[in-house]
């Protein structure tokens, strides 16, 4: 399960030796989560899938200095949902200090949730994992119209969380799921002015959407800056 590190410890400065023990967290967690059995994997196999990432991240964010705030996060270890589906994924989150699983809002329409898939422009890297950097669940955003806010994260170069990345992120950090402090995933679409986003009901992670026309003032913008396969 996750550690009790908070995203101000693992944000603040990232030497090599730090980069390399927050990989192996990750790895960890996902396994201790139970990753591998809903993938059909031995443990091995599901901690071999993550071995080509290491040197990426550690080229990237070893030394990378973030702001000390709880909602930012150097990297996430990311598993698609053609390795794990989100049905079974989302339950795997909690939030800090709780223990009642994820959940999907009803108002997915049964089959639904499989067709909102990331934007095109974002390019995902090829394979069942990957790695998402410089992670900020945009808190800035809160009380902003969802469509205004995404305009603003691509002028400064950046991308919009997807469904997948997301979930790794309250995965690895429960924290980051906050009140007031809830976030839009503007990655994931199915065409239409529904935005994914997660937020905290009866005490856990919940995965809904939003209009992108309406604001909301516990509702950010989850963001990435680049990703790597």
């Amino acid at each position: 399960m996750p550690t009790s590190a908070t995203l101000r410890e693992a944000t603040a400065t990232m030497t090599g030796s730090d980069t390399s023990a927050e990989f192996d967290r990750q790895v960890q967690t996902l396994v201790d989560l139970g990753y591998p059995a809903l993938a059909g994997l031995t443990e091995d196999a599901f901690r071999d899938l993550f071995g080509p990432l290491r040197a990426p991240v550690t080229a990237r964010a070893a030394g990378v200095r973030l702001p000390p705030a709880e909602g930012r996060a150097p990297f996430l270890l990311v598993v698609t949902r053609a390795l794990v589906p989100l049905e079974q994924s989302v339950p795997l989150t909690t939030l800090a200090g709780k223990k009642s699983p994820g959940v999907i809002e009803r108002f997915y329409a049964p089959g639904e949730l499989e067709r909102f898939v990331s934007l095109p422009e974002l390019a995902l890297p090829d394979g069942a994992v990957y790695v998402v950097f410089d992670v900020d669940r945009g808190e800035e955003f809160c009380g902003a119209v969802p469509s205004d806010a995404l305009s603003t994260v691509a002028a400064r170069g950046r991308t919009p969380l997807t469904i997948e990345e997301g979930v790794a992120f309250v995965a690895q950090y429960p924290q980051a799921l906050a009140k007031n402090k809830c976030f839009s995933l503007g990655g994931s679409r199915l065409g239409d002015r529904r935005v994914p986003a997660l937020w905290i009901s009866k005490g856990a992670p919940k995965l809904g959407w939003c209009w992108e026309g309406n604001p909301h003032t516990w509702l950010g913008l989850a963001s990435a800056g680049g990703r790597a396969g």
